[in-house]
């Protein structure tokens, strides 16, 4: 089992302690419907890693940790089994005592796209909605945050993220909860709201920024980086059972239409910082994952379209003011 009890005594103390009104239940009842095989397979993984003092942490401009004298090759191989009994690894790298999680995505260079255009977020309290292995939580804290909370239903990800912590030092600044957003309440509690690749994973896009909205306190930042396509105020496509290989998409806005709906749904302040056409040298095969990927998912005679022939995946960052 995670236990989740330091989490609640962070909160409890802070403008997020009305949500423990709901959350314990919520987080009982998730651990309950995932007692299976893999996830006690994972845990296990996890109870295994060894209890590391961190010597250098650096999670300002990467999330790398060292100890103070190297650690045996025998013991790197030891923890690099351990950690690899939980891929796929889709979100980093990780730099952790001289082992390198090559994960599939080159998480970092989304950061480094938009770090440059948002909030300072030095003492703020923010959230990473579908936040995957919580790679970018811990840039957050990097970056100056006082509470990273990072969101997302799957067991795995809460795994590899518990297993990041724990060779980080048992870090208390970032936690992860294995929930969706709509199961959050209406907390209005964060300074800076994260959904990074999630709007166009939802059925209903409006219902999802208004989601986001309710978590943010008066005055603060989405920072919202999502698929579009090229296109004026009135498009966006809407893929049929796949796109890009993947059956969970529903809508891609154009740009002006992505700006459209934020201001529809009561956003101020709303631009675009980054657009850039996803390569393959940022979504990719490794070691850490070696299922298809993004060479896999696009037409082999022609790379501006997907296999299906939609567009290739192109993303944008925005930025907005509740």
């Amino acid at each position: 089992m995670i236990d989740f009890g330091n989490f609640y005594q962070i909160i409890a103390k802070n403008k997020l302690s009305k949500w423990l009104e709901v959350l314990p239940a919520q987080l009982a009842n998730w651990q309950k419907s995932n007692i299976d095989n893999r996830f006690n397979q994972w845990l296990n993984s996890i109870k295994h890693l060894p209890t590391i003092r961190p010597y250098q942490i650096d999670l300002l401009n990467s999330v790398t940790v060292e100890s103070e004298q190297p650690i045996s090759i025998g013991e790197q191989q030891r923890i690099t089994q351990l950690l690899k009994n939980m891929m796929p690894w889709r979100k980093g790298p990780f730099h952790l005592y001289g082992i390198n999680i090559d994960t599939e995505w080159r998480s970092d260079w989304k950061w480094e796209r938009l770090i440059p255009h948002i909030n300072n977020l030095e003492g703020q309290t923010v959230l990473d909605v579908g936040c995957n292995s919580g790679y970018h939580l811990w840039r957050m804290v990097g970056a100056g945050a006082k509470l990273a909370v990072g969101i997302d239903p799957m067991a795995l990800y809460l795994c590899q993220f518990e297993a990041i912590r724990k060779l980080l030092g048992n870090d208390q600044r970032a936690h992860l909860l294995p929930l969706g957003i709509e199961e959050l309440p209406k907390l209005n509690a964060f300074d800076t709201v994260f959904s990074m690749g999630v709007l166009y994973h939802r059925r209903s896009p409006l219902d999802h920024l208004f989601q986001l909205k309710d978590q943010l306190v008066d005055g603060g930042q989405l920072v919202l980086e999502t698929l579009v396509i090229d296109g004026d105020l009135h498009q966006a496509l809407m893929p049929g059972e796949r796109y890009a290989q993947m059956r969970n998409v529903y809508f891609i806005p154009s740009v002006p239409t992505m700006i459209n709906w934020l201001h529809k749904c009561g956003f101020s302040d709303v631009k675009m910082v980054d657009k850039s056409v996803t390569s393959l040298d940022e979504q990719r095969k490794t070691e850490w994952m070696t299922s298809d990927s993004l060479a896999d998912f696009l037409d082999p005679n022609d790379s501006s379209k997907t296999i299906e022939g939609y567009p290739a995946p192109m993303r944008a960052v925005f930025i907005a003011i509740k």
